[in-house]
């Protein structure tokens, strides 16, 4: 293989590399807003809205809805590669919000053993660590260019160059 055939292999498979490496990061964070959101409306958003009200959060039932909304739509968003710029945003303020009012004062790890049952462990409220993975995710997505199989990637002219 002649240098130049070289340089050229490698240099696609660093550019394919980097769309495809955050295929599975955006499916996942995708999977995750879009269940969270899907669950709040099963529940019924009327429920997460006393939660709300606990924390003292304005307007308690109409920001459950738009929670809500902000989960589901941004997870579809994000699981199509479209607009995840524009979908990130929003799913940043809402953990933000909930790092802060809820999470914060559990401390960082996401899984707090407080307990042994003769079933297993017994597990406390969780804290801001799986807020703060979705948030890097979430800044890892805007700050990249569109990954593989994208809405965003086919808008913006960045094709596969794989097929």
């Amino acid at each position: 293989m002649t240098r130049t055939m070289r340089s050229t292999v490698l240099q696609w498979m660093t550019a394919s590399g980097r769309r495809w490496s955050l295929l599975p990061i955006r499916l996942v964070v995708g999977f995750g807003f879009l269940s969270h959101g899907l669950a709040k409306l099963g529940r019924g958003p009327e429920k997460f809205g006393k939660l709300l009200s606990l924390i003292g959060a304005p307007f308690p039932v109409p920001t459950a809805w738009m929670v809500t909304a902000v989960e589901i739509l941004g997870g579809v968003a994000l699981l199509c590669g479209a607009f995840v710029l524009i979908a990130s945003v929003p799913l940043i303020a809402s953990m933000v919000v909930a790092l802060v009012t809820i999470h914060w004062h559990y401390g960082f790890s996401a899984i707090n053993t407080i307990g042994l049952s003769a079933t297993g462990p017994i597990f406390g409220p969780p804290g801001y660590e799986v807020n703060l993975l979705y948030i890097g995710a979430l800044l890892a997505l805007c700050l990249a260019e569109p990954s593989a199989l994208s809405i965003d990637g086919w808008l913006f002219g960045h094709r596969d160059r794989t097929s």
